[in-house]
């Protein structure tokens, strides 16, 4: 059985080059930045006014001795012309600053009698104003390539003045099961039948790094309808194949057999991990084919330990492993054999606000209820002797994107 981590070393080394692509803003959330964001003007663009208020130069500024308020500067509708000495203007928040003025008093420290305008405190220079440039400069770069693109940072490239982002190709990925004890959900059960499930969950894993998932459903075992629906899926041009059960070598599973009929050069299929021992990794071309477990938590969790970081360098992202924390853990955990254990758990606050980890005992591959009230995995080490309350163990969260 192969380690872990020499399993997702040896899947990123075969990762294909997707390139990438301009996008509008509007089409950019969660895309991954392919070239640096680099500013095309400064922001702001001039000296501007922090608050509401009057600007000034402070040195002519002398408590309860008035200025004579000049006019108004208002954004989109600057003052014209410079303040004489004596002057002052009244301002608005993110107007320009009038010329000869270097100093912005707030509204509520001013007292006006006409346009006599006194002041109860003298300001130092620069007070409440924002710089020309003071946000970022021209030809500044405000991103770094390989950041997945939030709302905060779509809003920095608009003021920016980037109507689009080159951003990284998104792959086409095929989702297939495989089984005839399998019976789509709604579906009439048959004595020795079950529902499928684990398509509906890897499908929005999933997704926020796909350009398409093509769900090619439940294929029978045999060979030949196996067959038919990989080929199908591999003329269809997808990067990335998924299929789940028949992943083993039992009498009934036939996906490995096919998978090397089709020309797929496999190169390892059986994992030293827990949840999800039988994962199976092979390329045909620039197409990652990927055979996961068929048991619902074990399908579940290789993807989120395996498929993920994956799409994640596939689509250009910094960090592949993110996220990942440690924290103490409520409970101690027990000893751990040779494979590493990806352990059910929930995230909470303790009394004093500080994050903890409760681990979830159960293990068995098929319970999915355990994992769909976990938020979290405990990675526990290979042949770790345990762990006792209160240590901090390394966390992966189910679901922070």
């Amino acid at each position: 059985m192969m380690p872990v981590d020499e399993a997702i070393q040896r899947i990123f080394r075969k990762l294909p080059k997707l390139g990438s692509e301009p996008v509008h803003l509007t089409k950019a959330h969660g895309r991954v930045l392919a070239k640096p964001l680099v500013a095309t003007h400064s922001q702001p663009p001039f000296d501007a006014s922090a608050m509401d208020g009057y600007a000034v130069r402070a040195a002519e500024v002398s408590p309860g001795r008035p200025l004579k308020m000049a006019g108004t500067s208002q954004a989109g509708a600057r003052f014209v012309g410079m303040m004489e000495h004596g002057q002052c203007v009244r301002i608005f928040t993110g107007a320009p600053m009038p010329i000869g003025a270097d100093a912005v008093i707030m509204q509520e420290e001013a007292t006006a009698k006409g346009n006599q305008i006194s002041f109860e405190k003298v300001p130092t220079p620069g007070q409440s104003v924002r710089k020309q440039g003071f946000d970022f400069m021209r030809g500044a770069e405000l991103l770094p390539a390989g950041v997945g693109l939030t709302p905060a940072m779509l809003n920095l490239a608009a003021s920016a003045n980037r109507p689009e982002l080159v951003v990284t190709k998104r792959p086409r990925i095929a989702v297939v099961a495989t089984g005839d004890e399998l019976v789509a959900p709604g579906g009439m059960l048959g004595p020795d039948q079950i529902i499928a499930s684990n398509s509906y969950g890897l499908v929005p894993m999933f997704s926020p790094y796909a350009e398409e998932i093509v769900d090619l459903g439940i294929v029978p075992d045999g060979k030949d309808k196996i067959d038919a629906a990989l080929l199908g899926a591999f003329d269809s041009g997808v990067d990335v194949l998924v299929t789940t059960g028949g992943a083993s070598v039992g009498d009934r599973d036939y996906v490995q057999d096919v998978l090397r009929d089709l020309g797929v050069e496999l190169d390892f299929w059986k994992l030293r991990m827990r949840p999800g021992k039988p994962l199976m990794f092979g390329t045909r071309g620039r197409t990652l084919v990927f055979g996961l477990p068929g048991n619902p938590v074990s399908a579940l969790v290789t993807a989120t330990i395996i498929l993920k970081p994956m799409l994640r360098a596939l689509t250009g992202h910094i960090d592949p492993f993110w996220p990942r924390i440690g924290v103490p853990t409520l409970l101690g955990l027990p000893a751990n054999g040779p494979r590493r254990h990806f352990m059910r758990a929930n995230l909470s606050r303790n009394d004093i606000g500080y994050m903890q980890v409760t681990p979830i005992f159960e293990t068995d591959s098929s319970h999915s209820t355990s994992l769909a009230l976990a938020d979290a995995l405990i990675v526990v080490p290979e042949d770790s002797p345990g762990v006792p309350p209160g240590e901090i163990v390394d966390v992966i969260p189910l679901n922070w994107g």
